[in-house]
């Protein structure tokens, strides 16, 4: 393979934006995360597996660890602080979802260990004839398997499948839905092919039926806006270190829904949420980490919108210029793979790139994808290859499990320069 080329600073792309509207404000997003600086000339194209943190979220962990390294509960000051910082993330993350009450919103290691509780949890009260679950072959594999382990306790599994155009349509759900059904478990987004799901359309259908909805958010938050009460799902599970905040993850629930569910705890714990869901300690500084990571956000949206006057407003603003960045940049990389031949898995019309997030499953013909993921490498260029944890997906496209395929996944602070530095890499192997 020939040695990549040297790097050059981006500075006029050859990908240049529609001009239909002001530009986002790229430079100053970046100038945010420090991490992009101290980093170059390497390219970050693996988001999906985690996405960089902006400098509010390492003050507010590094302020947590020097001031504020106790634990709760106490009567002294620093313990009072922890208590605090813990009920004002829980309130930030309820503004980020759209919800109204802090206490639906519990705080963890990742979305796994909560798929994992939710459906332990679940598998305890399936009775017949209310005893189906339905999953998908679009998600991760933790949104598939935790709910296959319950045909042990008598589930029974009904497969909602996607079809040739990479994507899940509800018509397909709905005459898989009956009086049996349970729970509805899918994704908001693909994490490997980008296609993004007509959830609000999920929740009315099992809902219909009187059952509930289980949403996997885990790819979707760092592009688009959450608004949980639009989409009137039942659960839904987020692992913040994807979406700029540190490693830790958070469940958010129905009251309701989380008051049946019936979670193991000591007996000196609330049996109420949160605290019958958090089970032990988790990682205060983390989650101090993430409420700073919705504090950048807001303070996003409230320069791409003066005019918006609440929390919520802003958020929603900072999410509407993201998607409207992110789509400039699936177009540009849409132009770069087929110009090089590759094939894409998901949503691959430019036209239609409003149905995907920034997140691209492709190989290239006659190489393997860890070849090309090692080529990448070699160009300072951060991307995957493998089953991205989805092997019934990669099975379903065609692909075998020991060679999957190659992910770039972009988020915000990513450029049409970049891409410009993908796009001779991928020349270079091309050739």
């Amino acid at each position: 393979m020939p040695p990549p080329p040297p790097y050059e600073a981006p500075a006029a792309s050859t990908l240049a934006p529609a001009p239909s509207r002001a530009p986002f404000p790229i430079e100053a997003v970046r100038g945010r995360f420090p991490s992009l600086a101290r980093a170059a000339p390497f390219i970050y194209f693996d988001n999906a597996a985690g996405a960089q943190a902006p400098r509010g979220v390492l003050a507010r962990v590094t302020t947590h660890l020097l001031d504020f390294n106790v634990q709760r509960g106490g009567r002294y000051a620093k313990s009072v602080e922890v208590d605090r910082v813990i009920a004002a993330a829980r309130a930030r993350v309820a503004t980020l979802l759209g919800a109204d009450d802090p206490a639906e919103v519990a705080f963890g290691m990742n979305a796994t260990t909560f798929i994992r509780l939710v459906s332990l949890a679940l598998g305890q009260t399936l009775e017949s004839p209310r005893d189906e679950i339905v999953v998908t072959d679009l998600d991760h594999h933790a949104n598939i398997s935790t709910w296959l382990e319950l045909v042990r306790t008598g589930a029974r599994i009904s497969w909602w499948r996607m079809r040739d155009d990479h994507r899940l349509h509800v018509e397909d759900l709905i005459p898989l839905l009956s009086e049996r059904t349970r729970l509805v478990a899918c994704t908001v987004v693909s994490h490997a092919l980008g296609s993004r799901v007509d959830v609000a359309a999920v929740a009315r259908a099992a809902h219909a039926v009187g059952a509930e909805v289980f949403l996997d958010c885990v790819h979707y938050t760092p592009h688009a806006p959450i608004d949980v009460k639009a989409w009137d799902c039942d659960y839904l599970v987020c692992s913040g270190y994807k979406a700029f905040a540190p490693h830790m993850g958070f469940l958010w629930g129905k009251r309701a829904a989380l008051e049946r569910l019936p979670t193991f705890r000591e007996e000196f714990i609330p049996d109420a949420p949160p605290d019958k869901i958090e089970a032990g300690t988790f990682v205060y500084e983390n989650v101090a980490g993430m409420a700073a990571a919705v504090d950048y956000l807001e303070a996003l949206g409230g320069e791409l919108d003066p005019a918006a006057e609440t929390p919520r407003a802003r958020i929603l603003a900072a999410m509407a210029g993201i998607e409207a960045h992110e789509r400039d940049l699936s177009r540009a990389m849409l132009r770069v793979l087929a110009s090089v031949g590759a094939d894409v898995y998901g949503v691959a019309d430019a036209a239609a790139v409003h149905r995907r997030v920034p997140t691209f499953c492709f190989t290239l013909p006659g190489a393997h994808p860890a070849a090309v993921a090692r080529g990448l490498a070699a160009a300072d260029i951060g991307a995957r290859d493998g089953h991205m944890y989805a092997p019934r997906l990669m099975e379903r496209l065609g692909l075998a499990l020991d060679k999957g395929a190659v992910r770039a996944s972009l988020v915000h602070y990513n450029t049409l320069g970049e891409i410009d530095r993908f796009a001779e890499a991928l020349r270079l192997m091309a050739r």
